[in-house]
């Protein structure tokens, strides 16, 4: 499990359950490395501003991250960690490997209002 101060998604099941009775949800999925830890603490730092969108983390070398390590919008994603933006239940945005704030934003801006 990471150690973040995230939710964790532990099972194939909650991610599908996550991403279907919720509007908008960003996941982070990576591993405690250099690349990861900043988008994690953006990710942290947002979430009383963004209170319509669900933060989540999940590990990227557990079985069930398949879900993002496998989707077409990663096919070319060579850095972790690998953030999804989900909306209606549908992925609408995939970055790869690290991102500052004003990214972040953007793309919560972009993506998910």
């Amino acid at each position: 499990m990471l150690r973040t101060n995230l939710k964790h998604i532990q099972s194939e099941e909650e991610f599908n359950e996550i991403i279907s009775s919720n509007e908008n949800v960003m996941i982070c999925c990576g591993r405690m490395g250099p690349m990861c830890l900043p988008v994690y603490d953006i990710m942290e730092n947002l979430e009383e501003k963004y209170q319509n969108v669900k933060f989540y983390d999940l590990d990227f070398d557990t079985r069930h991250a398949h879900v993002i390590r496998n989707h077409e919008l990663a096919q070319r994603f060579m850095g972790l960690p690998f953030t999804f933006y989900y909306k209606n239940g549908k992925a609408v945005h995939a970055t790869t490997s690290i991102q500052n704030k004003k990214q972040v934003k953007s793309n919560l801006d972009k993506f998910l209002n």
